[in-house]
């Protein structure tokens, strides 16, 4: 009889063991699981958040854009090739880059603080260099530089922990990959810059290293909210490869945002595509902001002086007023705004952009329901300023108070109510006749950049 117990016992016991693996087999199934979401509902984090930080960082941080007593033209990160270095030459910096004052918790600090809700950091520039531990090369922080820390792991955990929206840059050009070398740094003459050179081996180079390597920053990071590409006018790079691209990603993570500059439909800096079928889920005009609204999605990226990269000798640092207004002016026009800080070879953020992001985050922190979410202006723009909306609200953003007191208004808004946004929320007085419509406002801003009139309309 004790036998019998025991068998059966035994047996019970299997039979819970088998339930509770399948049940942990289940699970975790379940939660590997990705519902896959219509491109509406793909883009609407993305559409809320409006504001971003562009992070271009890497080796030629250390030279910021200065190499053998001569400064490179334009931004520092094209120090490699606006001085013609040799790859044996540029090689020393990955060999000693040593950031150690990077600190991922003070940098996403800083990009939360400023109102800012994703990330797009440089995984790789067009200097080939790495900032990820690739198992595809040794040409990496990992491999080649003494840091030894994986960039990009430090940042998405702490993004992820700050709810911000972890995205990655991945330059397309790399020159200092021997089958990609092409346009600049052609394969057998380095530093000849001939332009009609191209590289029979650059579909190896896609093949076998560029698509690995998105592959792993797609595979081994969580979710990545935007893969933005850059490099995509060289020559060899086709609009084949693009759709090939943007295809095997949303294959990995099905979720996942991808710039137009993934296929070769850019229309130069203006940003959007020209006509035809082109891959790519929104436009990406450079340093540059339309004239008007455009009804397909696009974001902006600016620098704050005239570098994306670090560079000390540029310190034409735009005010915090001029990206403050650049920011409204975006959103009026329904794009998002995508700002750049570079950090230096250290990994310490210019304090001129620190003192200006925590600057525009005081503002956000007064007027993010006019910008967070918010769609292009339904009427022409104003003189003193520039109109977000929203569903049954008008914003008015003024950045020219008007000292007699009247802010008159597009004849077609049709006012309920008005109040100033930051503040008391003050109740303004609306006055409607033949004439149009003004609001009548307090004889001072209530801030000096741009203050924010809610108006709910009809």
């Amino acid at each position: 009889m004790n036998k019998l117990v025991q068998i059966v016992a035994a047996c019970m016991l299997l039979f819970n063991i088998s339930c509770s693996t399948k049940a942990k087999k289940s699970d975790n199934e379940e939660t590997k699981a990705v519902v896959k979401l219509s491109d509406d509902e793909r883009m609407e984090w993305w559409r809320e958040a409006r504001f971003g930080m562009f992070i271009h960082w890497g080796a030629y941080s250390m030279l910021g854009g200065e190499y053998n007593d001569s400064i490179c033209w334009g931004g520092a990160e094209w120090v490699m090739d606006k001085l013609d270095m040799t790859i044996e030459e540029y090689e020393k910096f990955p060999q000693t880059f040593n950031p150690v004052k990077f600190d991922a918790k003070a940098w996403v600090s800083l990009a939360k603080n400023a109102g800012m809700n994703y990330i797009v950091l440089t995984s790789k520039h067009h200097d080939g260099f790495c900032l990820w531990d690739s198992k595809v090369t040794t040409y990496d922080i990992m491999d080649t530089s003494p840091f030894k820390r994986d960039i990009v792991k430090e940042l998405a955990e702490e993004c992820k922990k700050e709810g911000i929206k972890f995205c990655l840059y991945h330059s397309i050009t790399d020159w200092h990959h021997p089958q990609a070398q092409s346009i600049f740094y052609p394969h057998y003459n380095v530093g000849q810059k001939d332009q009609t050179k191209s590289n029979p081996e650059f579909p190896e180079y896609f093949k076998n290293y560029l698509k690995p390597q998105v592959e792993e920053l797609l595979t081994n990071y969580g979710d990545i909210g935007v893969v933005w590409f850059d490099g995509e006018w060289i020559s060899d790079y086709t609009t084949e490869m693009g759709k090939e691209m943007y295809d095997f990603i949303r294959s990995i993570q099905p979720n996942t945002i991808v710039n137009n500059r993934v296929d070769k439909g850019r229309n130069g800096m203006a940003g959007m595509n020209k006509e035809g079928n082109f891959a790519g889920d929104f436009g990406t005009p450079e340093k540059e902001v339309p004239a008007t609204g455009i009804a397909e999605d696009w974001e902006a990226c600016f620098t704050m002086n005239g570098s994306w990269g670090y560079k000390p000798s540029d310190t034409n640092w735009k005010s915090t007023e001029y990206l403050i207004h650049s920011l409204v002016d975006i959103v009026s026009k329904g794009g998002n705004f995508l700002l750049n800080v570079g950090p230096d070879g250290l990994g310490v953020i210019p304090e001129e952009s620190v003192v200006r992001l925590n600057e525009i985050g005081d503002w956000i922190g007064q007027n993010a329901e006019s910008i967070y979410g918010a769609k292009a202006s339904p009427f022409e723009r104003p003189e003193w300023g520039r109109y977000t909306s929203k569903a049954g609200v008008v914003y008015a953003h003024v950045f020219d108070w008007p000292k007699d007191g009247n802010l008159v208004l597009d004849a077609n808004v049709k006012v309920k109510s008005a109040t100033l946004l930051a503040g008391a929320s003050q109740e303004l007085v609306v006055n409607s006749d033949a004439n149009g419509v003004t609001v009548q406002i307090p004889g001072e801003a209530p801030n000096k950049f741009a203050s924010v009139i809610k108006l709910v309309v009809e």
